[in-house]
């Protein structure tokens, strides 16, 4: 993992300190909560399955960042659930816009975490060589059509690290029409690379879900579900209640898994535990360092807020600072959130309207606000040695 460049010095403190006391006061000049407002907040959480309930204090969190944190999503339009596990102990709990715990739900993009997870397990296992492997591999019947030499180059690692080579399927109007019309394994051969593999980085969808095709046909006799289903969502208690095909039947690895809030947190913790749950090694502890490694630094394409700095990316995950914090993020359209904070012990989940077919201005607005409600929270922790 990234050693964070440390702010340390007192000094540095002391320009932190003074950000935070001038974010705070234009927040309460764009009318923040009342002391009033917040001690009407409630967040108490109950225990679910693997975790514990408890209260911020008793793990360490300031009360009253806590109810702030909940009485600003209360304002978002699209936010459905937020969820806050510290120390292994869930001690915040909130659902919004009308839904409940029971709702299994479109998690865009957080897919892709997931779909990392099973690389890293097929790869301990054997059925996946390994990252350098090919990805032609597992095409064969494809490879006779290959007229791009550069696609026989690619790997399994470059399609983690989102530098293949395919493109941005959004920048074009035909890869909108690509990406909403459903991808085919043929989809290898006929999308045309952006770039050499290896050169640079692009949010690919199609990289995603060429990974879980490897996976199912390697691993899994084409039923990636059902492999999932025993190697990561039982230990996880996890049902999804779909998870959807492509036209020849594959899983999706870069979307629509559905999923509940309580079975992100579940994942979260998973990772944030060095891949056990309840002792057993789920995941590779080896591949949740990797999958957390920059090997991109600024990924992003637009600007998020002001806290939601620095868009690195890993094998499937995001590395995101805020404040004096590095976070890990699972990121989904709409603003679907697994955030995990290792040095402090925390996973923070969002669930919100998966905003399933609308891209442009007003979904990325949506958007934007349930990503910058954990960023600036995240941003307001003390670190560690000052907690």
């Amino acid at each position: 993992m990234r050693a964070r460049l440390r702010r340390g010095a007192s000094d540095g403190r002391a320009l932190l300190a003074a950000a935070a006391a001038l974010l705070a006061l234009a927040a309460c000049a764009v009318g923040g909560p009342s002391s009033e407002e917040l001690a009407a907040v409630d967040y108490a959480p109950e225990a679910f399955e693997g975790f514990d309930a408890s209260t911020p204090e008793d793990q360490g969190l300031d009360a009253d960042a806590v109810a702030e944190l909940y009485w600003r999503a209360g304002t978002l339009e699209s936010i459905h659930s937020l969820t806050v596990i510290k120390n292994g102990s869930v001690v915040a709990q909130g659902y919004f816009n009308g839904t409940d715990a029971d709702l299994s739900q479109n998690v865009q993009s957080v897919t892709k975490s997931y779909t990392g997870a099973l690389v890293g397990i097929a790869i301990e296992e054997g059925c996946i060589a390994g990252l350098d492997e090919p990805m032609m591999t597992y095409f064969p019947e494809l490879a006779a059509r290959v007229t791009d030499p550069r696609k026989e180059q690619i790997t399994i690692e470059e399609l983690l690290q989102m530098r293949a080579g395919y493109p941005w399927l959004e920048a074009s109007a035909e890869g909108v029409e690509l990406l909403f019309h459903g991808f085919a394994p043929s989809n290898v051969v006929d999308v045309p690379l952006a770039r050499d593999p290896g050169t640079g980085w692009d949010y690919s969808n199609l990289s995603s879900h060429f990974l879980a095709i490897a996976v199912a046909r390697a691993c899994a006799d084409d039923d990636l579900l059902a492999y999932a289903q025993e190697r990561l969502f039982d230990p996880l208690a996890t049902v999804p209640s779909e998870w959807t095909q492509d036209w020849e039947g594959y899983r999706l690895g870069y979307t629509e898994l559905f999923v509940t809030a309580q079975e992100m947190a579940r994942f979260g913790q998973m990772y944030l535990d060095g891949g056990r749950v309840d002792g057993e090694q789920v995941v590779p502890e080896a591949w949740v360092e990797q999958s957390w490694t920059p090997y991109t630094e600024s990924a992003w394409y637009y600007k998020v807020g002001d806290n939601f700095d620095r868009t690195a990316y890993g094998y499937q995950w995001w590395i995101i600072d805020a404040g004096p914090h590095t976070y890990r993020l699972a990121w989904g359209h709409g603003g679907q959130q697994i955030a995990v904070l290792p040095e402090l012990g925390l996973v923070v989940v969002v669930t919100a309207d998966p905003l399933r077919g609308q891209l442009g201005d007003e979904p990325w607005r949506l958007e934007k606000a349930n990503l910058n409600l954990v960023a600036d929270f995240i941003a307001g922790l003390p670190e560690p040695d000052e907690a």
